[in-house]
């Protein structure tokens, strides 16, 4: 075997987010060949554990999002593989990708987030006071994400989100807090655990960082390191920290607050496999840290391989 492991980079998936995967997989494979690492890149639809063990390569990086290839599915694939692979297992995919199941865990840690409920599609009247946010439970890159100033807004948004456009979809209602929107990207650092990387700021020009903010219109500024409130930022490394262990999140992630007028902050998520794209928000906090994407990406995938090898060797 090579000094470096070599890698297969997955990309793609069956989800709504493919294109970005694809575009974050480009991202990652090219990295890791900078770093020095031999790097195969696939681009998939579905595979099973059988496909998996026939892939080369010593790690396994799936570089994909959405709820089959970030949620859990695809991470229970790769453990019944028994490959080693980059990111967290298949049950904190599966808590981490639902948006509720991560808030009522976060409520359990003192974490304040905004009053959610799941949206009933036999039930037309909004459950909590508009503005909501109506999203899918299920989804991540803002897909599916409603905004709602009004009882208009909100009769557009229930009809929508019953509608067949999202397959079935479960949706929440989440009380819409007006703020500065805060990530927190999560690394793995040298003790074996996450560390928390420099906050980044959010400010999209439509003040909404919906799906094209993200990755369509390029108006969103980003502010690493901003300048917030005494304890603030302590504040949300803490929280951060504190809710992916409790989900057991592991080698990366990326949590999403908001910090309102009064200074209080909300958690929004939790992602498992934030993205590489070049407006991605880990790669940034990262280079504040004095970590460049070839080094972010080799760090991950040595990770991956080192726990692979003690597991090996503990028996």
């Amino acid at each position: 075997m090579s000094e470096k492991p070599t890698v297969v980079v997955l990309g793609g998936g069956p989800d709504a987010e493919r294109e970005v995967s694809l575009a974050s997989a480009a991202a990652v494979a090219a990295a890791l060949e900078s770093a020095g690492h031999g790097v195969e890149r696939l681009t998939i639809d579905r595979v099973s554990a059988e496909d998996v063990r026939a892939m080369p390569g010593d790690v396994i990086f799936p570089v994909l999002h959405g709820s089959w290839g970030e949620g859990g599915p695809l991470q229970g694939v790769l453990e019944a593989s028994g490959r080693a692979f980059v990111g967290s297992g298949s049950r904190a995919a599966r808590l981490s990708m639902d948006k509720l199941a991560t808030k009522l865990e976060a409520a359990r840690l003192g974490i304040a987030t905004a009053g959610s409920a799941v949206l009933n599609p036999a039930d037309p009247v909004c459950p909590l006071p508009v503005p909501v946010v109506v999203k899918p439970v299920h989804e991540g890159s803002s897909v599916g994400l409603m905004i709602c100033r009004s009882e208009a807004d909100w009769d557009r948004a229930h009809e929508r989100a019953c509608s067949g456009e999202f397959d079935g979809r479960v949706f929440m209602v989440e009380q819409m807090v007006a703020g500065r929107e805060l990530t927190v990207g999560l690394l793995a650092g040298g003790d074996g655990g996450l560390e928390a990387l420099p906050i980044v700021e959010i400010v999209p020009a439509s003040g909404v960082y919906d799906y094209e903010a993200k990755y369509e219109r390029g108006d969103t500024r980003y502010v690493v390191e901003p300048d917030l409130p005494a304890g603030a930022a302590e504040l949300l490394s803490s929280a951060s920290l504190g809710l992916a262990g409790r989900l057991g999140v592991r080698h990366l992630g990326r949590v999403d607050f908001i910090l309102d007028a009064g200074g209080a902050c909300q958690l929004l998520e939790l992602n498992t496999m934030p993205g590489f794209t070049a407006s991605s928000l880990l790669p940034k906090a990262a280079g504040r840290a004095g970590v460049d994407l070839p080094g972010l990406v080799s760090r991950l995938v040595r990770r991956a391989k080192d726990e692979e090898s003690a597991a090996v060797a503990g028996g």
